[in-house]
């Protein structure tokens, strides 16, 4: 169906429109259910697993697919974790046919991807608070109908973050779009000016946040890691087509150690991201006490896969692989942007590195 729907030149059109992403497809995988895949039944998801999403964005990815989705799960998993039950009834249902959009506002200035880079204060004002501030790359705010927002009610760390759900259209939001190497996403910045919120806003506990946006965050990395998985397959078969019928010197060029070496490591690189990122997910599906560790796992490889076989997919293809025209570089953006979000395999590393006691 994607492949039918968001060919390399609906994607590039979508490019050059404000808006980013095409409403009738995003109707048409709302009938197909896809928005409530992982969303409880009672809602009107199909209470399914992560493991059949990461099959989805697997897809998604080979197409370059520009669409909210990913965000949009998000936060639904924030609504699910944290909302009231009557916040949860009123816009789950919505959540799982499409008919809302969310997005998930965290990164600020600082640029740190941990707890410690959520500074933004919300002051308590009575029964309400007050935030003030700006977040940095959030996806397609600019159609959000909601958002996931943190921010700083208290202490260091992860302790004091409140997690809200606020309407792009608040009084005091202004959403400001940003430049990116990646054009097939849209990214903005949010202004918070004197934005309220009441208690029904806040999901959660106050100051207990992080409980509901770790988690969050960690779904975050599994889907962008199987997204990843599905472009770095896609740009390893265009290169290898690419290298069975490009003839030099008489003869293809696959037949050459130099670029056969170069197509059998994008297969090892895509095969064990595809691997780390099939075990996250079943560590996320199944709650398991080291989830966390698989879904670092599953993003560092897959950012390092991506980014290296659209890298030497560029270099296989030679000086078409650098033009405009040839949907390649596409794909090497898409690779630059998808791994530096949630934290690149650097950042990653180092939280497994933590995580075993190093």
């Amino acid at each position: 169906m994607l492949e039918k729907e968001c060919p390399t030149s609906a994607v590039r059109k979508l490019m050059d429109e404000e808006r980013g992403y095409d409403p009738e497809l995003w109707k048409k995988i709302g009938g197909l259910g896809w928005h409530g895949l992982v969303l409880p039944e009672e809602f009107g998801g199909a209470g399914l697993s992560y493991v059949d999403l990461v099959v989805v964005l697997e897809e998604m990815g080979r197409v370059l697919l520009p669409s909210p989705f990913i965000w949009t799960v998000l936060f639904g998993e924030a609504i699910r974790r944290g909302a009231s039950p009557v916040v949860q009834r009123n816009l789950m249902p919505k959540l799982a046919t499409g008919g809302l959009i969310g997005t998930l506002a965290y990164m600020e200035p600082v640029g740190t991807y941990g707890a410690d880079g959520i500074t933004m204060p919300a002051r308590r004002e009575g029964k309400e608070f007050v935030l003030e501030g700006q977040k940095l790359f959030v996806s397609d705010a600019h159609v959000a109908d909601c958002m996931t927002v943190a921010a700083r009610t208290a202490g260091q760390g992860t302790r004091g973050i409140s997690l809200f759900a606020i309407e792009t259209k608040r009084a005091g939001v202004t959403i400001v779009p940003l430049k990116t190497m990646d054009q097939t996403r849209k990214l903005f910045e949010v202004r918070f000016d004197g934005v309220r919120a009441t208690a029904d806003d806040v999901l959660g506990e106050p100051d207990q946040g992080w409980r509901i946006l770790g988690p969050v965050i960690d779904r975050g990395k599994l889907m962008m890691a199987a997204e990843m998985c599905g472009g770095a397959q896609k740009a390893m078969e265009m290169a290898v087509e690419y290298a069975k019928i490009r003839e030099q010197f008489g003869r293809p060029i696959g037949s050459y150690q130099a670029i056969s070496h170069k197509c059998a490591n994008m297969l090892i690189d895509v095969e064990g991201a595809k691997s780390a990122t099939y075990a996250a997910a079943w560590a996320i599906t199944s709650e398991s006490d080291d989830a966390t560790l698989a879904v670092a796992i599953a993003k560092a490889a897959a950012s390092d896969a991506y980014r290296r076989t659209t890298a030497d997919a560029v270099q296989i293809h030679g000086g078409i692989g650098f033009t405009w025209e040839h949907a390649m570089h596409l794909y090497f953006k898409r690779s630059k942007s998808s791994e530096v979000t949630f934290g690149d395999a650097s950042y990653n590393r180092e939280l497994i590195a933590q995580m075993i006691g190093l």
